[in-house]
């Protein structure tokens, strides 16, 4: 499995709890010990994007340990899908969570997941577009990040793109809001992407297990360290903005 993520920080850690090497968590937060990759026929990629990548609730590397077949690149552009994969890739064989005004619930409310056509409506042949998809593409951060993310990438214009339309909300609750009722975690998109094209339920099962398991160890962990992952987001994008600021200087210079 490859890894393409920074080394990830977090602020107010309680001391001594040194990040995981799997799943980049602190031990309080690390639920991926016993996990046992799924081998599945269809690739999983996830684009985090850069803001995104040390949050204490973020659950891209989380998600991808499940599958053998699974990679989280960190970044903001890539120039085609060949780059993202690092070998040659036919987009069409290869769908991205769609972030449009689309919703699979207008669409085709009896599926739980949507493929579109051109013309932005559910496509026909919805079971064999799904047989024929090599990969699936998911982008990590929030509402905003991800909506970044699709606009630098025109190249993902050239995918399949798919809706979900999930039954309930997403189990983060409080904990992070969501732009909109149909808005999950990248855990949760991960695991209903990937156990219905492989139909496979015990998919979606087994990464909403550990999914609940990391939510329930941060509450107890805000619980004992109130201070924990208070700040971090705005420190996090001063970080940020800090960083774009000298790479513009360097253009410059």
């Amino acid at each position: 499995m490859a890894w393409m993520a920074d080394t990830l920080s977090m602020n107010n850690l309680p001391a001594d709890d040194a990040e995981c090497a799997r799943c980049g968590k602190i031990a309080p937060l690390c639920v991926c010990a016993d996990i046992i990759p799924f081998e599945t026929r269809v690739s999983l990629v996830i684009l985090q994007h850069p803001q995104e990548q040390d949050k204490a609730l973020g659950t891209a590397r989380l998600a991808a340990l499940h599958f053998n077949k699974a990679t989280v690149n960190v970044g903001l552009s890539w120039a085609s899908l060949s780059k993202v994969l690092g070998r040659a890739a036919d987009p069409q064989r290869w769908a991205i969570l769609y972030l449009g005004s689309a919703r699979a619930e207008a669409l085709a409310p009896d599926r739980d997941l949507v493929v579109l056509d051109k013309k932005g409506q559910a496509e026909e042949r919805q079971a064999s577009v799904l047989r024929e998809l090599e990969g699936i593409i998911v982008l990590d951060g929030t509402w905003a990040q991800a909506k970044a993310l699709w606009w630098r990438n025109a190249w993902m214009l050239k995918c399949r793109r798919v809706l979900l339309n999930p039954s309930h909300p997403s189990r983060y609750g409080n904990l992070r809001k969501e732009a909109r009722r149909d808005g999950l975690s990248t855990i949760e998109s991960a695991a209903m992407l990937m156990s219905r094209i492989e139909r496979r339920p015990e998919i979606e099962q087994t990464l909403l297990e550990s999914f609940s398991r990391m939510l329930e160890q941060y509450r107890a962990l805000r619980k004992t360290t109130p201070d924990f992952d208070r700040d971090a987001g705005a420190k996090r994008n001063k970080r940020f903005g800090q960083a774009k600021s000298m790479r513009r200087r360097r253009l410059r210079s």
